[in-house]
């Protein structure tokens, strides 16, 4: 098989254009039940070919559910991939965190094991051999990664996206690099760093968001790739979500607290790096950091998805540097992004989501972190995975990492949310959380559209009085308040006043939007309370 004109400029390694393969050729490689690895995050810099010929395979040969594999990806990867593997019943086992439709129906319908990981423990893990415990070579069998070039000595240069590849890559017994020659080569856009086991971990020499401390490249051993796949088409990415009025008011809140802080000597006027989730909330969030209005000049990122409004900070000229573990961009934000690489490029870093993420540097570098919950409840926990409790969304992602760790920590939530048959029919403030994912040992702040509440040196009763005050909305203020005051007056008079709730009720509104389509419950039922008499 021959190479073409542009594989051969991408890769510099000649050795590896002898093992030049088709994907569909390499079926062999992924018997039933391999533990795989996949290079990607967010739906960028993922594998297309191979995971493309293997459903393939499956689907002509009828064998969903009967190849089934261990799937291992730093993040989500793309669609028409991972969803297409879920919908053929090809995947037994995945891990840390996922978005589709298709997978988290396998996952919450009891067809796919999931197992939900902090992002910067969860390839530092592997690497300690958690997850492959079970295999016989307690490695993983095969690893899949997209490269954007190759170097002399063998090394990947990985795309948009970072990841658990690096990790992925050292524990991997066999690895099949496909070369996407439809990217563009992003030499030199990325910082990498292998990780150690104890006792010769090595710490992380990260000062400012700008600082390199490891290879451009992730090092290979040449003699553990067994294919090389030339792949020709782009990462397919979704448009943003439209910045409504809500996102523009949190948004408004959150830069109106900052400039406070600044006014105050808490901050300086640059800000401390900046960490944003993912969503329309998080774009407004920037967005507002790029108007004129904020008046933050000088700013930097630490973060660890980018999205489309950060070109827009960075075209504003507020924005120095910023360094994450993916570009997260919608597909006219990519073409964007590579039209006028040569100026963003000397600006952004890419590294390993253990680096990234790394609670050491997000606590040294004072992060100012911002993500997005399902619910927030009165004490200030938060729940971002599990609706309801138990349905899975995508996984608890790295809004933990940064949230325990930062300087600020803030969630950032409508206060309400539509049901089918009530425009407010679901509360984002909500007496307990159903599911616990931050706590209220990790949580400074909480904004909504309503108004933000600072809760830093709080007890937890001066807590709910103004998180209810101040970001509940006007449709739930007294259900809550009423809440919080029978909960006070029960618990207090038994001596057991820190943190009252009222057990059997404090679910109360998550089980009348199941029966009625809203959490507006017209009364507590005083009678189930838990200290009744």
């Amino acid at each position: 098989m021959s190479a073409s004109a542009l594989l051969k400029s991408r890769v510099a390694r000649p050795s590896y254009l002898k093992k030049l393969a088709k994907a569909e050729d390499l079926i062999e490689h992924f018997p039933h039940n391999s533990w795989i690895g996949w290079s990607g995050f967010t739906g960028v810099g993922y594998p297309k070919k191979t995971p493309t010929a293997l459903a393939d395979h499956v689907e002509k040969n009828g064998l969903q559910g009967q190849l089934k594999y261990n799937l291992f990806v730093g993040a989500s990867s793309g669609a028409e991939t991972e969803n297409r593997w879920a919908r053929n019943n090809m995947i037994e086992r995945r891990s840390p965190h996922q978005v589709g439709k298709d997978i988290a129906k396998g996952i919450n319908n009891g067809n796919i094991k999931f197992f939900d990981k902090h992002l910067s423990m969860g390839p530092t893990d592997l690497v300690y051999g958690y997850y492959t415990k079970n295999n016989p070579s307690k490695k993983l069998d095969v690893a899949v990664i997209e490269a954007t070039a190759i170097t002399p000595e063998g090394g990947i240069v990985p795309g948009a996206s970072v990841g658990a590849s690096p990790e992925i890559i050292q524990m991997a017994d066999k690895i099949i690099i496909e070369v996407n020659t439809a990217s563009p080569d992003l030499t030199g856009l990325h910082d990498i760093c292998m990780t150690d086991v104890p006792p010769y971990k090595k710490p992380y020499l990260v000062m400012s968001p700008e600082d390199r401390i490891g290879l451009p490249y992730i090092p290979v051993d040449p003699e553990k790739v067994v294919a090389v796949v030339e792949s020709d088409y782009m990462d397919q990415t979704q448009p943003n979500a439209e910045e409504d009025e809500t996102s523009r008011k949190i948004a408004g809140n959150l830069v109106e607290f900052l400039q406070h802080e600044v006014k105050h000597g808490r901050l300086p006027e640059n800000l401390t790096p900046l960490q944003s989730g993912i969503g329309n909330i998080a774009n407004a969030v920037v967005g507002g950091l790029a108007s004129g209005g904020a008046n933050f000049k000088n700013l930097k990122v630490w973060t660890e998805v980018l999205q489309d409004s950060f070109l827009d900070l960075f075209d504003s000229g507020n924005l120095d540097f910023a360094t994450a573990t993916s570009i997260r961009f919608s597909p006219d934000g990519f073409k964007r992004f590579y039209e006028n690489y040569e100026r963003y490029a000397p600006k952004l870093l890419l590294r390993s989501q253990a680096v990234s993420n790394s609670p050491e540097i997000i606590k040294r570098l004072g992060v100012i972190g911002m993500n997005t919950p399902v619910e927030v409840d009165i004490y200030a926990h938060a729940n971002s995975t599990c609706v309801m409790g138990s349905r899975m969304l995508n996984g608890l992602g790295g809004s933990a990492d940064f949230l325990r760790s930062s300087k600020y920590s803030i969630m950032h939530t409508p206060s309400t949310r539509p049901s089918k048959t009530d425009p407010t029919g679901v509360s984002c403030i909500v007496p307990m959380c159903t599911h616990v994912d931050q706590t209220e040992h990790d949580l400074d702040m909480v904004v909504t559209e309503i108004g933000f509440a600072d809760v830093t040196g709080m007890s937890p009763r001066e807590r709910a009085r103004e998180i209810i005050k101040k970001c509940a909305h006007p449709d739930y203020q007294p259900i809550l308040t009423d809440y919080l005051d029978r909960a006070e007056f029960e618990c207090l008079r038994k001596g057991w006043g820190h943190e009252p709730h009222l057990l059997w009720n404090a679910f109360d509104m998550h089980k009348h939007l199941n029966e009625h389509g809203t959490m507006k419950i017209p009364a507590w039922d005083a009678s189930r309370s838990t200290f009744a008499a």
